[in-house]
């Protein structure tokens, strides 16, 4: 994608960092009763997932950066509601992980030859070896806020470190769907052009204020 038809992609790259924030507040919930068994790692191919989908579809650093962005905004939000500060384990090591995780996928990305990145195989690897140097990166948050990474039950080793099978593994595949989602959402585009009817900030608009209801509803439920 050139510059000239990145702004058409904020709307796909707000909708993308709306849900994954979302994604985070619900699947913490849902999965607070493993939260220290291997949840971290299932986030790890979730937000890769929208991270994916925003380089593909601006094929640019600043479409995961402003994905990132994002979400790391409905992480601070989210505090809000819990009445959580900031340097709380539970918000400032989830941020960091949010920043690894786009880190680890642009700087994987580089290496693969474009025709890689064009097949569900080589996407796959893609994924599998960001979510490697996203979890290996992790156990530094203590260095960035002060709060170590927790360690499996009666050892040392990070949680990240111990169940990194389960986030690579998870990664396969929802880094080839993010690019899917990111050409499914171009098509759109290239036929809202056509025959334009919907706003192009619409969609994005109704999806940053649905998603910030529900995670309300979530967490004053």
């Amino acid at each position: 994608m050139t510059q000239k038809t990145f702004p058409s992609a904020l709307g796909f790259l707000v909708v993308c960092g709306s849900v994954w924030g979302l994604a985070e507040a619900g699947l913490g919930l849902a999965l607070e009763s493993c939260a220290k068994l291997a949840s971290g790692s299932i986030m790890t191919g979730v937000a890769l997932f929208f991270i994916a989908a925003a380089w593909a579809r601006t094929r640019r650093v600043a479409g995961p950066a402003l994905a990132v962005g994002i979400a790391l905004a409905f992480k601070l939000f989210d505090a809000l509601l819990l009445g959580l500060p900031i340097k709380h384990g539970a918000v400032a090591n989830p941020m960091f992980a949010f920043v690894t995780e786009g880190l680890a996928l642009l700087v994987i990305v580089p290496f693969l030859a474009e025709s890689c990145k064009q097949k569900a195989v080589g996407q796959a690897f893609l994924g599998g070896m960001s979510a490697l140097l996203a979890v290996n990166l992790f156990p530094l948050v203590k260095f960035a806020t002060g709060i170590p990474a927790c360690v499996v039950a009666g050892g040392t080793t990070a949680l990240s470190l111990h169940y990194a099978p389960i986030a690579v593994g998870v990664s396969l595949l929802t880094v080839p769907l993010g690019f899917l989602a990111a050409a499914k959402a171009g098509a759109w585009d290239e036929r809202r052009a056509i025959a334009p009817g919907i706003s192009r900030w619409a969609v994005p608009a109704a999806a940053i204020a649905l998603c910030l209801a529900v995670q309300v509803l979530l967490r004053l439920a």
